[in-house]
């Protein structure tokens, strides 16, 4: 027998440590957490960013600039291809866009960007168009009309 297959066979399952249960073990009384502290209580969890009670890194630097994200208005884009699925000479609106599943819901913003080809007439309602997008909807004889800010109210 090789050393390599002894420890496969010897040292396949290892025996969980069984704390707690007297000083002879070497794992009593203590139970190999130390005395006192945080550490030693259950639940206890360490933050990486905790530097031993000096104030943080995080807090010394001071704050600067600003952020417009939250400010944003996010739209739903939807391209000119994917309205090809409507029929020639239907009105294709918010409602119709959630129903077909090419948006979310019928609360979001739509942008009609001018992706691909179209070749049916539609009267397309959106919240935007892209310059593309609305010569391709004009082109194929169509309308695109704008929803304004006043008319969702």
């Amino acid at each position: 027998m090789l050393n390599h297959e002894i420890t496969s066979i010897a040292g396949k399952h290892k025996a969980r440590k069984r704390v707690g249960r007297g000083v002879g073990t070497g794992h009593g009384k203590t139970c190999g957490r130390g005395h006192k502290g945080s550490h030693s209580r259950a639940g206890s969890t360490s933050i990486s960013l905790y530097e031993g009670g000096q104030m943080p890194l995080f807090r010394r630097l001071p704050k600067r600039g600003f952020s417009n994200y939250k400010f944003a208005t996010r739209f739903e884009s939807v391209n000119v291809s994917q309205l090809e699925k409507f029929d020639d000479g239907t009105e294709v609106g918010i409602e119709q866009l959630s129903n077909a599943g090419l948006i979310p819901n019928c609360k979001s913003k739509v942008k009609i960007l001018g992706n691909g080809e179209l070749t049916k007439k539609l009267q397309v309602t959106a919240h935007k168009f892209s310059r593309t997008a609305e010569q391709k909807i004009v082109g194929c004889g169509g309308t695109a009309r704008m929803i304004s800010q006043e008319q969702e109210r």
